[in-house]
């Protein structure tokens, strides 16, 4: 008998659980705090992914120089742009969206951005899997249905061409060696994208932003997205960008809580048939097999 010691799925599931969990929760409270700062008006979508992305950056910064020994930033541009489009397609999108009905969307499109991309390497996706995912697409097709609670048409594509840009952001991670050096790198590259939207200044109303708008977006940067996001660099290293994209479907539910307990947004049928319908998926996939 070798004198080595198996580890079973169960264990190695456990092993990147509380990292995951953490993360997933990270994400969800993005969806609130962007909520809270545009639905009030304390922020305008401009003002708020700039105060996000500063603040994330420079949290990540002074994480990275804490650490003994300091660790070089890493990351890529092609990282920075992709973090640049999500943020600010997503605190466009979130004006008329609510908390829950933006993460549906946004992890819905993420899912698609990652399964392609699990075909097209030639990842197995076995039939369990493929069942889960369509009962979770059936919960975004409660969710888009016309009628009164449907979110509007500008507002839906925006925020899934956020989550198409947050799915490649994810993928570019699956190889990091160093999730939070790459993380600052992305993040502070990202702030050379902001330029962009000097445009949107000249022809719209000007920022708009309150001493409450700015802790919304600071927190925003530095805890949801600053730490959230090198916690789940770490995590992907670890599963399948199946798993990835299976897991960050559980994002919406918890959105959608914080967005009826925190914002004061109402919990209608529909939502709740959506969400039902999305944890069912998330179940069936990740569900181990016998």
């Amino acid at each position: 008998m070798g004198s080595g010691t198996t580890t079973r799925p169960g264990d190695q599931i456990v092993a990147w659980l509380g990292p995951a969990l953490f993360s997933l929760v990270a994400f969800a409270a993005n969806s609130v705090l962007c909520r809270l700062a545009l639905k009030g008006g304390a922020a305008d979508p401009v003002s708020f992914t700039v105060i996000r992305l500063v603040g994330g950056a420079l949290f990540l910064l002074l994480l990275t120089r804490l650490r003994k020994p300091a660790s070089s930033l890493g990351g890529s541009w092609r990282g920075a742009l992709a973090l640049f489009l999500y943020a600010f397609l997503f605190s466009a999108a979130y004006v008329q969206l609510s908390a829950g009905a933006g993460a549906l969307l946004l992890f819905g499109a993420v899912q698609i951005t990652m399964f392609g991309f699990a075909w097209y390497r030639g990842e197995r996706i076995t039939l369990r899997v493929l069942t889960g995912m369509a009962l979770a697409f059936v919960g975004l097709l409660v969710l888009l249905l016309p009628g009164a609670a449907a979110p509007g048409l500008s507002s839906a594509l925006l925020m899934a061409l956020a989550g198409v840009a947050w799915g490649i952001y994810t993928l570019l991670g699956k190889g990091s060696p160093r999730p939070l050096a790459d993380t600052a790198g992305n993040f502070v590259r990202s702030l050379a994208c902001l330029v962009l939207l000097a445009p949107m200044l000249w022809m719209g109303s000007g920022l708009q932003l309150s001493l409450s708008g700015f802790g919304y977006g600071l927190a925003s940067g530095a805890i949801a997205s600053g730490a959230g996001y090198a916690v789940w660099y770490s995590v992907v290293r670890r599963i399948s960008a199946q798993q990835a994209a299976t897991l960050q479907l559980s994002v919406p539910v918890i959105a959608a809580l914080g967005g009826v307990l925190v914002v004061g947004e109402p919990l209608s049928l529909r939502l709740a048939l959506a969400c039902a319908a999305v944890l069912g998926g998330i179940a069936l996939a990740l569900s181990p097999r016998r």
